[in-house]
C-alpha cells in the first residue's frame, strides 16, 4: 500500500486506512478562553494569535455541540458525499475548563453516529489529571487526539511569541498523554520571529524523538488585530525583524522538513489560510491549492517522490 502516491504518511492517506474513506473535520468551538488571555499567564495571548484564538474558521460557541455538528456537515455535505466526521475543538485551549464541563461537550460530539473521532487542540500546561483521566476514558468510546502547540523548541524564540510555558512542560504533557493511549499532534509554526532556517529544522528534527503521532506544519501569518501585526507595520525598536517567507522560500523547506521527519508521523498540515479579512502577509498563502502544488512538485524536482512512497501494513490498531 502506498501512501496515496504522495512522498509523505498524509492525513487523509490515514484516514482512509483506518476508517476506509475521507474523513473531514468539523471545527467546534467549545466556549472556552486561554491562561494567556484570561489574566492567569496574560491578556492579549500568543502574539500571532487572533482574537478568535486560532478557531476564526470555527462554528459559533452560541450553539450547542450538537447544532455545531449538524450546521457543519450540512455545509460540507452540499459539497460533497461526506459520511465520517472528525470532531474538532479548535478555539482558544479546549481543555481550559472543569472536567465535568469537558465531559459534557466532548460526549455530546462523540455521540454523534457520524463522528469517528474527537480532536482537542490545548496547551500542555492545561492537562490536570482529571482532565487526562476524561481523556482516556473517552479514548476507550472513540479514538481522542490531543493537539499540542509547540510553535518551536527554542526557549527565546518561545519567550519572544509569549506561549507561556517551557520545553519540558510540553515534554511532560506529552508523555502523560501518550502513557494514557491518546495520540499526540504537534503543531509547529515556520517563520517565527528571528528563527534561523536551521532552527526551524532543529525543532523538527527533535519531533522524532518525542513519540508523537502527527504534526501540523503551520506557516506564520501576519494576521490584523495581534501583537504580531501591528509589530509588523510599526516595528519596535528591540524586536527581531519580520520578514515573512516568500513562497519558493516556504515550499523547499516544507520539503527539507517532510524529509527529516520520521515516516511514520502522520502529517496533518503542510502549510495554512488564515482570514483574508484578517491576513496582512503573506498575501500569496490565500491561494492554498496553489502552495500545495507547489510542494508537490518540489518533491518532484528532487527526485524524492518514488524514494519516500514507502509501503505501510494492511491494518493498524487503534
Amino acid at each position: 500500500m502506498k501512501w496515496d502516491g504522495k512522498p509523505y504518511h498524509s492525513l487523509d492517506f490515514e484516514m482512509k486506512r483506518r476508517f476506509g474513506e475521507k474523513v473531514y473535520r468539523l471545527t467546534l468551538n467549545g466556549g472556552m478562553t486561554c491562561p494567556n488571555r484570561d489574566g492567569t499567564l496574560g491578556t492579549n495571548g500568543c502574539i500571532f494569535c487572533s482574537a478568535g484564538g486560532s478557531g476564526d474558521f470555527a462554528a459559533s460557541p452560541r450553539l450547542s455541540v450538537s447544532d455545531q455538528i449538524r450546521q457543519q456537515k450540512a455545509m460540507l455535505q452540499h459539497k460533497r458525499p461526506v459520511q465520517k466526521f472528525i470532531a474538532y475543538f479548535q478555539a482558544y485551549t479546549n481543555t481550559y475548563a472543569p472536567a465535568g464541563y469537558l465531559e459534557r461537550i466532548f460526549s455530546e460530539a462523540l455521540s454523534d453516529p457520524d463522528v469517528v473521532a474527537l480532536s482537542v487542540a490545548t496547551r500542555p500546561d492545561c492537562l490536570p489529571e482529571d482532565v487526562l483521566a476524561l481523556l482516556e476514558r473517552l479514548n476507550r468510546i472513540k479514538p481522542v487526539w490531543v493537539e499540542l502547540g509547540l510553535q518551536t523548541i527554542h526557549e527565546d524564540t518561545a519567550r519572544l511569541i509569549r506561549r507561556g510555558y517551557s520545553l519540558p512542560c510540553f515534554e511532560c504533557a506529552s508523555e502523560a498523554l501518550r502513557q494514557r493511549g491518546i495520540e499526540v499532534i504537534v503543531h509547529v509554526i515556520l517563520g517565527l520571529p528571528g528563527e534561523t532556517r536551521g532552527q526551524m529544522l532543529q525543532t523538527v528534527e527533535w519531533l522524532n524523538g518525542s513519540h508523537i503521532r502527527g504534526v501540523k506544519l503551520q506557516l506564520l501569518h501576519i494576521l490584523k488585530g495581534t501583537d504580531l501585526g501591528a509589530w509588523y507595520e510599526s516595528p519596535p525598536p528591540d524586536f527581531p525583524p519580520i520578514r515573512p517567507m516568500e513562497m519558493d522560500e516556504y515550499v523547499d523547506l516544507i520539503v527539507d522538513c517532510v524529509e527529516r521527519l520520521d515516516p511514520e508521523i502522520v502529517i496533518h498540515r503542510l502549510t495554512g489560510d488564515g482570514p483574508r479579512r484578517m491576513l496582512l502577509a503573506p498575501l500569496w498563502s490565500t491561494n492554498k491549492r496553489a502552495v500545495l502544488n507547489a510542494i508537490h512538485a518540489a518533491f518532484r524536482i528532487r527526485g524524492a517522490w518514488q524514494g519516500r512512497c514507502l509501503a505501510l501494513p494492511q491494518q493498524i490498531h487503534i
